[in-house]
């Protein structure tokens, strides 16, 4: 089991390439990465250890990166099958159709139905709660009420557990690292609590963090201040 959680230091500019598709099962990712953090924690969940594990440094990427595994130079990316596969929501449905393991996508019509709302408001969620971060202190909790109001009612929908729906899920994981970047950033950037008369926010992410599968991948919270400092410093450009 520990071989799921085993994080070699990340591929950077000086770095070799590994025995590109040599039949070896990789996921590329960066540890402070949400998108990344989707498909590496779904790996873990579901069991993959044979998903062999590759940090890419974004910083300093590797010029081979781009040019030899993924154009878009961009992680996550999974290389399988001798093919390279990206995007984080479309990766989690790759592991679910072409790897064993627990299932993430429900079946059940209601929960479907529910599954597909939550995960096409998801871009909306991430993209309006993040421009609350660039308003001045006052407005930040304003801009980002709504988005933060929306998973709140989404949360209890189903009675059969505390996630999204009810189960742990796809839908779980793919807001998961963004809310808790969230949860880290707006208390030390705007004096904010997202989880302010939230109860079942902060439920749920407490929750979502008692599972070690997921846990494994959570940034160090010094990590994410600093990672999106950079980011809204160079947004404010």
């Amino acid at each position: 089991m520990a071989a799921l959680y085993l994080v070699p230091p990340a591929l950077n500019s000086k770095s070799e390439p590994p025995p590109l598709f040599d039949g070896t099962t990789r996921l590329y990712i960066n540890v402070t990465c949400p998108y990344a953090q989707r498909v590496w924690s779904a790996r873990n969940i579901k069991g993959l250890s044979q998903i062999q594990i590759v940090p890419i440094d974004l910083q300093d990427r590797p010029a081979w990166y781009k040019e030899k595994v993924y154009p878009p130079n961009k992680v996550p990316a999974i290389e399988h099958n001798g093919k390279i596969t990206g995007e984080s929501l479309d990766l989690l449905e790759y592991l679910e159709n072409n790897f064993e393991g627990p299932k993430l996508f429900p079946t059940d019509p209601a929960k479907k139905e529910a599954a597909n709302e939550l995960l096409k408001y998801i871009d909306t969620f991430t993209k309006n709660v993040f421009v609350a971060l660039t308003k001045p202190e006052p407005e930040a909790p304003q801009e980002a009420g709504p988005a933060l109001d929306y998973l709140e009612n989404a949360l209890g929908k189903f009675a059969d557990g505390p996630f999204l729906l009810g189960q742990l899920s796809a839908v779980d994981i793919a807001y998961g690292p963004f809310v808790e970047r969230f949860q880290v950033v707006f208390p030390v950037l705007k004096n904010y609590d997202i989880t302010a008369d939230r109860p079942k926010l902060l439920k749920w992410i407490q929750e979502l963090h008692k599972i070690e599968a997921y846990a494994k991948t959570v940034a160090e919270p010094e990590l994410i201040i600093e990672t999106y400092k950079r980011i809204l410093a160079n947004y404010a450009k």
